[in-house]
C-alpha cells in the first residue's frame, strides 16, 4: 500500500510489511473523515486497516473468502461495507473486527462492487449473478428490499449512486453503462395534488398491513430470472441441509466436543494485530 503526493514522482509513503502477506491489494479506501486513515482488501482474504500519520499497519482480519470490494459509510464513518466473494455483503464496525455487525443475502454469485447512498441509509451491490440488490438498513433482516436486472445484462463489476440518490449507476460485462431509478415505482418530475395523495395513501396502506403475511408477500415479491430462482432454491436445500448434519453431530456427541455457532461469528477465521 503506497500514499502519492500528485506533484511528486514517488510515494511518500509505502506499507510493504502487511502482517507477513505479500499477496495482491486489490481495493483501497480513504477514510471520508479521518483523512490518515485508510481500508484495504487483499487476496489473501484480509481486511486491514493503516495509519499514514504514523505509517502503521493498525489490525488486519481475515474471512473466509476473499472480499472485492469496501467502502466507507459516508453518514456513519465508524462502519464500512464490504462485498465477498460467499454472494454476501458484510457491514463492519471498525472498532471490532471480530465478526460483522450485519449480514446481507440475497445473491447467488460474488459481491463485485458495493456502494452506499449519499444519505448512508441504504446501499447497492453488484454481482457475478448478473443482478443488481438494494438494501435497506431499515431492514435488518438482511435482505434487499428491490432487485434489478435486465435480459442482455452480464455480470455487473461496478455500481454507484448518484449524489442526489436518485438513479443508480451499474457498468457490466456486456460493454454497457446502465441508468436504474433508486426507487422502481417513484414518477419523476412534479407530482400533482391528486397523485402525492394517492401516493401516500398506498403507503399508508403498506404500513398498517405489513404485519400480515399475505400483504407482506405481495410487497416483496419481485420478479427475478428462473436461473436466480433455481439457485436460490438449490442454496436453501444445501443450508438447511448443513444445519441439519450439525445439529445431528451436537446431539449424538460427547458434551462439550461440538457446539453450535453463530453465523456471524463464522464470517471471521482470525484477527491479526
Amino acid at each position: 500500500v503506497q500514499v502519492w503526493d500528485p506533484e511528486r514522482n514517488s510515494p511518500i509513503q509505502t506499507h510493504d510489511d502487511l502482517w507477513g502477506s505479500s499477496d495482491t491489494v486489490q481495493v483501497v479506501r480513504c477514510h471520508p473523515v479521518e483523512a490518515h486513515l485508510v481500508a484495504n482488501c487483499s487476496a489473501d482474504r484480509g481486511i486491514g486497516l493503516h495509519d499514514i500519520r504514523t505509517s502503521s499497519a493498525m489490525k488486519k482480519t481475515i474471512l473466509r473468502m476473499r472480499s472485492n470490494d469496501l467502502q466507507w459509510n459516508p453518514m456513519e464513518p465508524l462502519n464500512f461495507l464490504v462485498g465477498n466473494e460467499d454472494h454476501q455483503a458484510y457491514t463492519f464496525d471498525m472498532r471490532k473486527l471480530s465478526e460483522p455487525t450485519h449480514i446481507y443475502k440475497g445473491h447467488t454469485s460474488a459481491v463485485m462492487s458495493v456502494a452506499w447512498a449519499p444519505t448512508g441509509r441504504e446501499f447497492v451491490t453488484g454481482s457475478y449473478d448478473r443482478t443488481i440488490r438494494i438494501f435497506s438498513l431499515s431492514r435488518h433482516k438482511g435482505t434487499s428490499r428491490d432487485i434489478y436486472h435486465a435480459k442482455r445484462m452480464q455480470r455487473v463489476f461496478s455500481v454507484s449512486y448518484s449524489l442526489d440518490s436518485t438513479y443508480i449507476i451499474s457498468g457490466s460485462d456486456d460493454t454497457n453503462v446502465r441508468l436504474w431509478k433508486s426507487n422502481a415505482t417513484e414518477k419523476l418530475g412534479q407530482l400533482t395534488t391528486r397523485e402525492e395523495a394517492a401516493m401516500k395513501y398506498r403507503e399508508a396502506l403498506i404500513k398498517k398491513f405489513e404485519h400480515m403475511p399475505e400483504v407482506r408477500k405481495i410487497h416483496r415479491a419481485r420478479k427475478t430470472p428462473k436461473v436466480i430462482k433455481k439457485q436460490t432454491h438449490i442454496g436453501i436445500i444445501q443450508k438447511e441441509s448443513t444445519e441439519r448434519k450439525q445439529s445431528n453431530r451436537i446431539k449424538h456427541s460427547k458434551p462439550g466436543t461440538h457446539k453450535f455457532v453463530s453465523e456471524r461469528k463464522k464470517v471471521v477465521v482470525k484477527e491479526v494485530d
